[in-house]
């Protein structure tokens, strides 16, 4: 009898308890960037990416990168919050999406599709934003690489003949165009992968709260139909 109220005690708090930390995640992932960062700044790798791009886009791509990790760490943490609140009452309705949307089934006239739109707009909505400052990133690095095959072309149309007085002067166009180009371009694509990462762990965790908003939902729908 122990051993069956046991098991349904546990059944029943699986559910709650047994979801990923995705606050915790993106902590761990925060830690280990705030060490690779300390670790390029340590080895000079910061300042070769800065001076060597003239035009400002590496620091740029770095500054979007950095406030949208953030913005995900302020996302993962209110993701979790609204999982957690699944197996609480502490929190307000308003407060809860969740209980928002079993309220919504709760009356008849209430459509359950115009109940899910509304919680995926509290669940995914910020995403879509999120996901077009990650394509910025990339557009970025695509705009320094322009930019510096636009300075290695124009440097070389400039230059009256190739003799060998010259010589210097022409590779020294030749890297800081270059130099554009490569660095711009490797930075936005290491800043889109990275944060592509975690938009797409915050949307897997957006999928599952939603299934077990859903799931919830609509078992408690019918009791509450019938007592109308």
């Amino acid at each position: 009898m122990g051993t069956q109220a046991g098991l349904g005690l546990r059944a029943k708090r699986r559910p709650d308890a047994g979801h990923e930390p995705l606050w915790f995640e993106w902590l761990a992932l925060a830690g280990v960037l705030g060490f690779a960062t300390w670790l390029l700044g340590v080895r000079g790798v910061w300042a070769l990416l800065l001076h060597s791009d003239p035009t400002g886009i590496t620091l740029v791509i770095v500054i979007v990168f950095a406030a949208s990790t953030l913005w995900c760490g302020g996302r993962a943490r209110a993701l979790q919050v609204q999982r957690d609140a699944l197996g609480s009452t502490r929190a307000a309705p308003g407060e809860r999406w969740a209980a928002d949307y079993w309220a919504s089934l709760s009356h008849d006239k209430t459509d359950a599709d115009t109940a899910l739109d509304l919680l995926m707009e509290h669940t995914h909505g910020p995403h879509g934003t999120a996901w077009w400052v990650n394509g910025v990133q990339l557009k970025l690095g695509l705009l320094g690489k322009v930019i510096g095959f636009s300075i290695l072309a124009l440097d070389i149309g400039n230059m009256q003949s190739f003799d060998a007085s010259q010589s210097q002067d022409l590779l020294r166009s030749l890297t800081t165009g270059l130099g554009v180009a490569l660095l711009t371009t490797m930075v936005g694509l290491v800043g889109n992968i990275l944060l592509g990462l975690q938009l797409t762990r915050l949307d897997r965790y957006a999928d599952q709260l939603v299934a077990d908003i859903q799931r919830i939902g609509l078992s408690r729908r019918p009791n509450a139909l019938a007592a109308h």
